[in-house]
């Protein structure tokens, strides 16, 4: 085992008993650490089963899963690896009726959330109602409840959330439901206000290894600290340097915190890079050094010098997009073989970005995915459709009971489904269940017991009509009759801002009915064939609805140019990387009402701001392992307007050569061209 490893990593893997602080810089192995102190903790007896490793993404949860799987072999599936949510579910599972949930707990996303805070302000303006949900997001994230928030407002906009916040908890009470906030927060009230559960889950753990540690937030490491205890068997792997969400709770207090809170913490550097070449590193160290320094660390290289890091300057978004994929050509074209598409990345600030260089890409040939958009199956209106075929699925999911009522709505309103929740906990049943109990009259009024059990008996009719519908032209036809009968596209046509957006949404829900009588037609994608009986019955594809995220995953493995944003790419890595528009009020980030440049001098806010946007350009930089161009534009849209830019002060903290820097890939290209055209005309003569 030890000889994959260098010294600092076998220190922070043998060091097992009290807290440790591994500080992982970019590409220095924190998953292999993690993994071989995992089987180190085995090997020195503690049982499998006592290990908790908590990542930040389930993608990252199944690597290392799978990667602990190869190093210890069946024993790994005894760990408990899972996200910071995940783990929140395993404990009010288990122990949540101390806080009166019930086992089936409903856990509601995004959009879910998103119609309940409309309801409980009585509004329709979705794009208010997203800025209440991100606040109180973050409220939660700081360990705040609406009580707090209310004693803390400071002026009447925060009073009025505070207040939404109030109406907000009762809903989620009376649904026995949690959004994505509470899967650590409730399970921090539960083990910090019950010490029995709390001696209980500490006996359990006895080490708990947290990976992406400066992602954490104010209630994420206080739940830490209350799995662990005093004694602090612990092992946190993080980077100060890359802390890049902060806009969504995730605090380098943390890390401050972590001496302070254990004094006899061992703080152990991981320095060497095993990813990049040593002019991409001596780059991301020049600019990072110009960060206040929680922990200093220099990263090194043993994989040589490499190719100069570059510098491209273009004069529009247009012109940049197409120096881009010059970059691309020449670089394959240099190469004999030429490095495939899926070994280029293209990474930008932010979404928008993303068009000229699609627009580019398109042109030229070029196949492109976009990661870290919206996935198809993410939208709402297809979310919607699930909710209903989860149900016909398994009538006791609550979440989908909620959704699924509500898309269309049926006059049944939150009153009438708040003492429905309350109904169903008093009798330890789910919500659809309730419908057919004997005694729901007596505790819903008349005019929404009846629209509910229209609901229940539309919700049995389909169920028993999906299951007998065969074949595409069927389930189809079944379908299409199901969308008119619930009138489907009128309440997509009503929660559309403009008639464009609500003929794409309904063109999705179309293309995702195709999908689906496809699939019941004898033409299941291979992810979901072996779950489907020859019959093929359209409830039978229902059934697979769980797959989908699955299905749609697989582009990842196909040969694509990455276009993704600086925050999407974290994590990843790529041979060939291109950082577009880094310009100054672009990366870093200006507000769009701000004319004069943020100054970190000056303004503490401003410098924090700062901070992160250039942590944000060094995760961009430490993407790539052997090429990284930089470029930049000498004009860029600023709302409607062109406005003259400059280069970001990031280009210039990089500190290149400027003799080796700059580059024209068309020049690169068209001289490559003449070249290969010259030695053709050799080998003919």
């Amino acid at each position: 085992m030890s000889a994959s490893l260098n010294l600092a990593q076998m220190q922070a893997i043998h060091h097992t008993h009290g807290p440790s602080l591994v500080l992982a810089g970019a590409g220095s192995g924190k998953t292999r650490v993690i993994t071989h102190k995992i089987a180190h903790l085995i090997q020195q007896g503690l049982l499998p089963q006592r290990i908790a490793a908590i990542t930040f993404t389930n993608k990252a949860a199944a690597e290392m899963r799978e990667r602990a799987r190869q190093l210890i072999g069946r024993s790994a599936k005894d760990v408990l690896i899972a996200t910071f949510h995940a783990l929140g579910v395993r404990l009010l599972r288990e122990d949540g009726h101390t806080l009166g949930l019930k086992p089936q707990f409903s856990i509601l996303d995004s959009d879910d959330v998103l119609g309940i805070l409309k309801d409980c302000a009585s509004t329709t303006d979705t794009a208010t109602a997203r800025q209440w949900q991100w606040a109180i997001s973050l409220w939660k994230n700081n360990g705040w409840n609406a009580a707090t928030a209310l004693a803390q407002a400071r002026d009447d906009d925060e009073q009025l959330m505070a207040r939404i916040m109030q109406r907000y908890e009762e809903r989620l009470t009376a649904y026995q439901s949690v959004d994505f906030d509470d899967l650590v927060g409730l399970p921090l009230q539960l083990l910090r206000d019950h010490p029995d559960v709390r001696e209980r889950w500490q006996q359990r753990l006895g080490h708990v290894l947290v990976d992406e540690y400066q992602d954490t937030n104010a209630t994420q490491y206080e739940l830490l600290k209350l799995l662990v205890g005093e004694r602090g068997h612990f092992t946190a792997v993080g980077d100060d340097d890359q802390s890049i969400y902060g806009w969504r709770g995730a605090t380098l207090d943390n890390l401050r915190k972590l001496p302070q809170d254990y004094p006899d913490l061992r703080v152990i550097k991981l320095e060497q890079n095993y990813r990049s070449t040593s002019a991409i590193l001596r780059a991301a160290n020049h600019v990072i050094q110009s960060n206040p320094k929680l922990f200093p660390k220099t990263l090194f290289s043993e994989l040589g010098e490499g190719e100069p890091v570059r510098i491209i300057d273009a004069d529009t978004e247009e012109h940049e997009a197409e120096r881009a994929v010059a970059r691309i050509q020449s670089l394959r074209a240099a190469s004999n073989p030429p490095p495939a598409w899926k070994d280029f990345a293209i990474l930008y600030r932010a979404n928008h970005q993303a068009k000229p260089l699609e627009k580019a890409l398109r042109r030229a040939n070029i196949p492109y995915k976009v990661s870290g958009g919206t996935s198809f199956f993410d939208r709402s209106e297809i979310k919607d459709l699930c909710a209903w075929f989860r149900l016909w699925s398994n009538p006791d999911d609550d979440p989908a009971f909620l959704r699924a009522i509500a898309a269309p709505r049926r006059g049944i309103g939150h009153q009438s489904l708040a003492q429905l929740g309350e109904f169903a906990t008093r009798h330890k049943t789910s919500l659809f269940a309730s419908l057919f109990n004997q005694m729901l009259p007596a505790a819903i009024n008349a005019r929404a017991l009846a629209g509910l059990l229209e609901f229940g008996r539309q919700l049995n009719d389909l169920q028993h009509r999906a299951s007998h519908t065969q074949g595409a032209d069927d389930a189809a036809r079944f379908l299409s009759d199901w969308l008119a009968e619930i009138g489907y596209e009128a309440f997509l046509r009503d929660q559309s801002d403009t008639d464009a957006q609500a003929n794409a949404r309904w063109n999705n829900v179309l293309e995702f009915c195709d999908w689906m009588a496809e699939r019941a037609g004898g033409r299941p994608d291979p992810a979901i064939a072996h779950l489907i009986s020859e019959r093929k019955s359209l409830l039978e594809v229902a059934q697979t609805i769980a797959l989908l995220s699955t299905i749609s995953e697989r582009e990842k493995e196909q040969d694509m140019v990455t276009l993704s944003t600086l925050h999407a790419s974290k994590g990843l890595e790529w041979p060939h990387v291109i950082l577009a528009s880094v310009t100054e009020g672009v990366l870093p980030f200006q507000p769009g009402s701000a004319d004069s440049p943020l100054d970190e001098a000056d303004d503490p806010e401003a410098a924090a701001r700062i901070h992160e946007e250039r942590r944000l350009m060094y995760v961009g930089i430490t993407r790539a392992q052997r090429t990284l161009a930089v470029s930049w534009t000498k004009r860029r849209k600023k709302g409607r307007d062109i406005i003259t830019a400059r280069p970001s002060r990031f280009i210039a903290e990089m500190q290149l050569d400027t003799q080796t820097a700059k580059e024209n890939p068309r020049d690169k290209l068209r001289a490559l061209r003449e070249e290969f055209a010259r030695k053709a005309q050799q080998a003919a003569g």
